[in-house]
């Protein structure tokens, strides 16, 4: 029987795993948000369009690195819908408009879903599901692992994108004064669908991973996990891509702390509790000073 501090330790770990999951899902607010100032509510349902096809996928007996590139094409193209047929057709418009018609997209995906596919909860065959390591007598599953490498992979790139090419300054200056930046030559219409492929990545990823992870997925799957990723994009500090990182893993940890110490009744209580003592203490959240159009991360 593990000690004490052994089994605090391997929560702190399965905290980080489930963390990553959220991680990724903060990043894809956090580039709508940071560059277009858009809350994108499709965000839900590709996140539920990566868990699925997963599923979908694997029962039709694909081998596992074709249905991720599968998934992942899945939920770039349907974000890439969000981006042509919601946000360029009324980004002249007030805010709420495109936001709106984004919402109306995670209802159309649901409901696809629903129809094809049904709402009960399907299992997926994941061929990783008792493959795990030990690290210090801690034990990491195989794609709690990868989820959180990705995650942090992921993050590295995207700001060495943001940073270091054309797009990545094109991208900056948008989210810094978008009709400056029209003033200066920057193709919004090449550049913002960057925006919503790179979101879209994100989300069908953290669907994969988390369907590969609890093995359990669907319409509505998408919900309750946004709901963290816009909290740990809040706490990280809107337009941080780290912050968004940072603020996942935290989300997560407090999760998974919570259900060990006190049930599962009090996961809402410390998830959303962190973010209200957070936002008290620094109102910008952890990363606050570093949104994307600055110079700094």
């Amino acid at each position: 029987m593990k000690s004490e501090p052994m089994l605090l330790a391997q929560q702190f770990v399965n905290g980080l795993m489930l963390g990553s999951i959220y991680a990724l899902v903060a990043v894809a607010f956090t580039l709508t948000i940071g560059v277009l100032n858009f809350l994108n509510f499709s965000i839900p349902g590709i996140f539920m369009l990566g868990g699925m096809f997963t599923w979908i996928f694997l029962k039709s007996g694909l081998p596992l690195g074709l249905v991720v590139l599968l998934a992942l094409v899945i939920g770039a193209a349907a974000s890439l819908l969000v981006e042509r047929s919601s946000y360029r057709q009324m980004m002249g418009s007030d805010h709420f408009i495109p936001l709106v018609s984004s919402m109306g997209f995670l209802i159309l995906y649901e409901n696809l879903v629903l129809i094809f596919w049904g709402s009960d909860i399907q299992v997926v065959n994941s061929p990783f599901r008792d493959v795990s390591v030990t690290v210090f007598g801690l034990i990491i599953s195989i794609p709690q692992l990868a989820g959180l490498a990705l995650a942090v992979t992921m993050a590295y790139v995207l700001t060495r994108i943001l940073y270091g090419t054309s797009t990545g300054r094109g991208l900056r200056a948008i989210a810094e004064n978008p009709d400056s930046a029209i003033m200066l030559g920057v193709h919004v219409f090449r550049i913002v669908p960057v925006v919503f492929l790179f979101s879209g990545l994100f989300t069908a990823l953290a669907g994969v991973i988390f369907a590969l992870n609890y093995t359990q997925v669907h319409p509505f799957m998408g919900e309750e996990v946004a709901l963290k990723g816009i909290s740990a994009m809040v706490i990280g500090g809107m337009g941080s891509v780290w912050g968004a990182i940072v603020g996942g893993l935290l989300i997560g940890v407090a999760e998974i702390l919570s259900i060990s110490s006190f049930g599962s009744d009090f996961v809402d209580i410390a998830v959303y509790g962190l973010l209200l003592v957070i936002l008290v203490i620094r109102p910008e959240g952890l990363f606050g000073g570093s949104a994307l159009g600055r110079e700094r991360l």
